[in-house]
């Protein structure tokens, strides 16, 4: 099907990509901006993408197959963000780096990441799940107006960087609805303009957006809307199975099989659309019940 999204990028998405820039400080130190989305503080996609960033700053002809990350303290969204990288390792076919975030002289967030030059080697996966195509179902855009009123203000904030990317959850009504459901929701997603061909900032890119929403998918069994539970990123981690472009359509299928001694565990696979799995997330949360819920 013809792509009619025009091959330049809207404010909102280019935003998005400057945010993910770094400004090389120098060998191996890097200063990133801030930005609040909605929340009140960093939110933990930026730190990863950047960080991510920086790592990569510093691998010649290698991407990205894995990274382990812990959020330590929350982010000063006012605050620039400095990111040092000790290249642990560079060894015939694969690189280790790892990534201290700073801000006010404290350590913020921590990340080790793996490259690796390509490789051939046997193939198998599980299928991509059987869901309607993209072009059948509603943007989240069209659906966010009425769902509001349920939506914590915080959640709801995060979600208007939606006018960069594209959401299209495949059952809406499970989605978003507000009671006690099953801890699974498949949704396609892409930016909503082209990006160049740059397979890190895809990388990089597609970091960001696995903290869009993974852990919320932990308060999906629980009978109170999501501003009535206390949400915090505890640690992350991602594997990249294979090269993706976050600007073509791409099938996000979370799930959350645990929740328990106030934290939540989740994990996404995620499938382009010719059926091939190009990566696996998993995120691990504070997770405890709001006893003052506030919007």
């Amino acid at each position: 099907m013809d792509d009619q999204r025009a091959p330049g990028q809207g404010d909102d998405l280019r935003k998005l990509i400057e945010q993910l820039e770094l400004e090389s400080l120098e060998a191996n130190l890097f200063r990133g901006q801030s930005r609040d989305f909605g929340t009140g503080r960093v939110f933990g996609g930026q730190v990863l993408g950047q960080a991510l960033h920086a790592a990569m700053r510093t691998v010649e002809n290698r991407m990205a197959h894995s990274l382990h990350a812990y959020f330590l303290r929350e982010g000063d969204h006012l605050a620039p963000i400095i990111y040092e990288v000790d290249r642990a390792r560079d060894g015939r076919s694969f690189s280790n780096r790892r990534v201290v975030a700073i801000q006010h002289g404290r350590p913020i967030f921590n990340m080790a990441a793996s490259f690796q030059a390509r490789q051939d080697g046997p193939q198998h996966q599980d299928p991509i799940p059987d869901t309607p195509p993209p072009e059948a179902l509603k943007d989240l855009r069209e659906l966010s107006a009425t769902e509001s009123d349920w939506m914590p203000r915080r959640y709801f904030n995060l979600l208007r960087i939606s006018s960069a990317l594209d959401f299209r959850p495949v059952d809406p009504g499970h989605s978003l609805g507000a009671g006690a459901r099953h801890p699974r929701q498949l949704l396609w997603m892409r930016t909503s303009a082209r990006l160049p061909d740059d397979v890190a900032a895809h990388q990089a890119f597609l970091a960001f957006l696995s903290d869009l929403g993974l852990i919320g998918m932990v308060t999906f069994p629980h009978r109170r809307p999501p501003a009535g539970f206390l949400l915090a990123s505890l640690d992350h981690a991602m594997w990249f199975h294979c090269p993706i472009r976050v600007d073509e359509w791409m099938l996000f299928d979370l799930y959350s099989p645990w929740a328990g001694g106030a934290r939540g565990f989740a994990q996404a696979s995620v499938y382009r659309r010719d059926g091939a799995r190009a990566a696996t997330m998993v995120q691990e949360g504070l997770f405890r019940i709001r006893r003052a819920a506030s919007q």
